[in-house]
């Protein structure tokens, strides 16, 4: 059968987006859709795939999955091309949205300029700070400067959930043994019981953080707004900066403020990318809380 698609991307972070609004159902098999769809040599290419379906109380109802076919609760760019398509499509009229998401409701604030949607500002909601919450196998709330050892390395982490976990590593220079070496590793380190997302940062100003991720379950990727999020939040916990800083990831600058109301605020831009069409096994009666097979 087919299916229309969109590409978008945030700084980077490029998912395959289908409109199950306009098409119901979902695909049959979505762990095999995302593998095969999200290979970028053989697939259309992306850090995964996305549906877009009705929701009863939400303007829209995100659901992601990884470019391994696992779901995740959450993803900060994933989120805001999500805002930008319902409304360019004409689902909502109105500046302001409710998505919902693994991770609950949130809230989304559309930026306009000259030229249509310039930015996207996502409310993130609180950050999760105690280890079985997050999750990580420690009893501690906030788990700050833990340690953690993988093949006699010896790594200091601090760990937040932003709807999906984080472990955040303070280093002097980023390197791609960092990144593509230990973040594997990270990712399935037994103090992590569901993996976890994992990010190197560097200091690059009093208020500015560089950091290259690595996500669970799709690797290296340009960008990660939930990690930019989390590491705000660990670098506030470390001392190492104020509440509103800049993230600078590969893919462009995000714009993080740790709020008084203890939510965190994430501005960033969503760009349309190329639309097309794809043969799927399609499940035309699939419902929302069933597209997962």
């Amino acid at each position: 059968m087919t299916i229309e698609f969109t590409k978008m991307e945030g700084l980077g972070n490029d998912y395959i987006y289908f409109d199950c609004i306009a098409r119901p159902g979902a695909p049959r098999d979505i762990v095999a859709t995302a593998k095969r769809l999200s290979d970028r040599h053989f697939g259309i290419g992306g850090d995964g795939i996305v549906l877009m379906l009705p929701h009863a109380e939400a303007d829209v109802h995100m659901r992601m999955f990884n470019a391994d076919g696992s779901e995740a609760e959450m993803c900060g760019n994933a989120i805001r091309c999500v805002g930008k398509y319902v409304y360019e499509r004409g689902y909502v009229d109105r500046d302001r949205m409710q998505v919902q998401t693994g991770n609950g409701m949130l809230a989304l604030a559309l930026q306009h300029d000259a030229d249509g949607i310039s930015g996207v500002r996502v409310d993130m909601g609180e950050p999760v700070l105690n280890g079985p919450e997050i999750p990580v196998a420690v009893t501690r709330n906030p788990v700050v400067a833990e340690r953690i050892e993988t093949d006699g390395e010896v790594f200091t982490a601090t760990c937040v959930s932003m709807g999906n976990p984080h472990c955040v590593i303070f280093v002097e220079d980023i390197t791609d043994e960092l990144v593509l070496n230990v973040g594997p590793r990270l990712e399935h380190h037994p103090l992590f019981p569901n993996r976890t997302n994992v990010e190197f940062v560097r200091q690059s100003g009093p208020d500015i953080l560089t950091m290259r991720v690595w996500e669970r379950g799709s690797g290296e990727t340009m960008a990660c707004g939930t990690g930019a999020a989390a590491v705000a939040v660990a670098a506030v916990l470390n001392d190492l900066c104020g509440r509103r800083v800049t993230v600078r990831l590969k893919g462009g600058d995000l714009a993080i403020d740790w709020a008084a109301d203890n939510h965190v605020y994430m501005t960033g831009p969503a760009t349309t990318v190329f639309r097309g069409s794809v043969d799927l096994d399609w499940d035309d009666e699939a419902a929302p809380d069933s597209a997962n097979s």
